[in-house]
């Protein structure tokens, strides 16, 4: 008998599928599986190691974004303890008390001129003075403040005839 032996676990086929088998490899073609397992391996445990660095990476802007907002919340607090500072020093009651410390006195009534020249009101002097009103830096600080003494304000004065007359601007 004329029969081709038959390939090692291959029918025996005939026709078209003949030929298509003779395309495939005849004999057990296996790649090395070596290569492709360590290029999984390194992949896998690059993966791992990237993201065990951008964990670190995040954990550590987290930990400064937390001291920056400590250090915002500290100069904010202290900004507004300035704020409070500022406001208590500008109050009026604080300038005034200031002013004395500094040996200065209220003015006297002000004139005030119109536009064509004409002098409106009647001024006054500032009454009490009892030194100069600026010192200057070294006298500030070595200078004893007087103690403060009532002085009487311009509206517990009797009003002149001719300021009660007239009325001054800005009043």
């Amino acid at each position: 008998m004329s029969r081709k032996p038959e390939l090692r676990g291959r029918p025996e086929l005939k026709g078209r599928a003949a030929r298509l088998a003779q395309l495939l490899p005849t004999g057990r073609a296996q790649a090395a599986r070596t290569p492709f397992v360590l290029l999984v391996v390194v992949l896998l445990g690059g993966g791992l190691i990237g993201l065990l660095v951008l964990n670190s990476a995040l954990s550590e802007g987290a930990f400064q974004l937390d001291d920056l907002q400590r250090e915002t919340k500290s100069l904010t607090d202290e900004e507004q303890g300035l704020q409070r500072d500022i406001d208590a020093y500008s109050a009026p009651d604080a300038l005034q008390r200031r002013a004395r410390e500094l040996g200065m006195v209220p003015g006297g009534d002000p004139a005030f001129l119109d536009a064509d020249g004409k002098v409106r009101g009647v001024p006054s002097a500032a009454s009490a003075v009892r030194g100069p009103l600026v010192l200057a830096p070294e006298a500030l600080a070595t200078a004893t403040a007087p103690p403060p003494t009532a002085v009487p304000s311009p509206s517990a004065a009797a009003p002149t005839p001719s300021s009660a007359s007239t009325p001054t601007p800005g009043r």
